[in-house]
């Protein structure tokens, strides 16, 4: 989606936009930043082994990303960004409803009583 809205875009244009850093880095690629244009690191996946603790972290992440094409359809007017953004919005949706079914499965398979077979005598 950004590489279609800047395809084509002149480099001066990019520039008065308060986008010259950005293209002298890369050109028109795309390059996953954040708004302020801290790079992507995979510091923020964050894991800790407990699946009570990782599920709950996944679901963070879900609202999170979904918010955050809240905003950016908010902050859009062409239908043309909108409607993709409304889909990837969706997609957090259905992934967050999945993480909580899984916590769910999690939980209640934690909760079962345990119980061991031994060979008789």
């Amino acid at each position: 989606m950004v590489y279609q809205l800047t395809r084509g875009v002149p480099a001066k244009v990019l520039e008065q936009e308060g986008l010259g850093a950005y293209y002298s880095d890369h050109d028109h690629a795309v390059y996953p930043v954040s708004a302020s244009g801290v790079p992507f690191t995979a510091a923020y996946i964050q894991s800790k082994g407990d699946p009570i603790a990782d599920l709950h972290e996944d679901l963070a992440a879900e609202q999170k990303a979904r918010a955050t094409y809240e905003n950016l359809i908010s902050l859009a007017d062409d239908p043309d960004v909108i409607d993709p953004l409304r889909f990837l919005r969706e997609r957090e949706v259905v992934h967050f409803q999945r993480f909580g079914e899984a916590l769910r499965i999690v939980e209640e398979k934690l909760a079962d009583k345990k119980f061991y077979i031994s060979k008789p005598y």
